[in-house]
């Protein structure tokens, strides 16, 4: 049992697989992720990582294997999919936010047309994100108008908004100047300690150290090693985990 998770699967990931073209991305993946977890899925570029992300919630299709998510397989469209990635924020490397609409508005979008949540509960909710991202001064302005860290945790705040049962983040600070990339991470700090269950694809591995109940190391497709911060990072169990966190640490 980890510390933060208690030891019901929210997520179940069985014999995944999944190639484009000739190119087997995901290998025999199997992966439990338990409420109030956070998973933190490290490795080189090109080792699957975001695409196993994607597939926790459908934006990728698999070619074998399950997927279940509270206990039921993932759907694989109409309503049910809705629902779904209702239930499972998601938190891209490119932000994806609505250009033409305010901050504010990105962020009750999703409770208004999907949740059907009233438009004045829905401000007054988003407002209260916001606030607690940091950026509630900004919510009136257009996304053009922030820095790429504030979009990002307007993006964070969208995706909290629909109250999800677990947030998936892809790479959510490598599109990021260097300076800014800590404030998103201080937001998803805060996330884990206050028990939200989060996979999260990153290069950050201080965030890796300080949030995570455990490390998954990916490799060519295929899970070498997964173990808690402190063992993975002062005794890896593989050569591949090894050699990887030699060259990313000496930077």
């Amino acid at each position: 049992m980890t510390e933060n998770g208690d030891a019901t699967p929210l997520v179940r990931v069985e014999n995944v697989n999944k190639s484009f073209g000739a190119l087997h991305v995901l290998r025999d993946i199997n992966l439990t992720v338990n409420r109030g977890e956070v998973v933190v899925v490290i490795g080189p570029s090109g080792g699957g990582k975001s695409t196993l992300c994607r597939a926790m919630n459908r934006l990728e299709t698999i070619d074998s294997g399950t997927i279940t998510f509270d206990g039921k397989p993932l759907p694989a469209e109409g309503k049910a999919l809705a629902r779904l990635r209702s239930d499972v924020g998601m938190v891209f490397q490119s932000f994806n936010l609505f250009a033409h609409k305010t901050i504010l508005e990105n962020v009750t979008l999703g409770p208004i047309k999907v949740r059907g949540v009233g438009r004045e509960q829905a401000e007054k909710r988003g407002m209260e994100l916001l606030e607690r991202v940091g950026i509630a001064s900004q919510a009136r302005k257009y996304p053009a108008q922030l820095s790429g860290g504030q979009q990002q945790r307007t993006a964070i705040a969208r995706a909290l908004a629909m109250d999800p049962k677990m947030i998936l983040f892809d790479e959510p600070t490598s599109a990021l100047d260097p300076e800014m990339v800590q404030e998103v991470l201080d937001v998803m700090i805060g996330l884990a300690r206050d028990g939200m269950t989060m996979v999260v694809v990153t290069h950050e591995m201080g965030f890796a150290r300080r949030a995570a109940n455990r490390v998954v190391f990916m490799s060519e497709g295929q899970i070498v090693e997964e173990n808690t911060p402190d063992e993975f990072f002062t005794n890896a169990g593989t050569d591949r985990a090894r050699d990887f966190l030699s060259k990313i640490l000496t930077h």
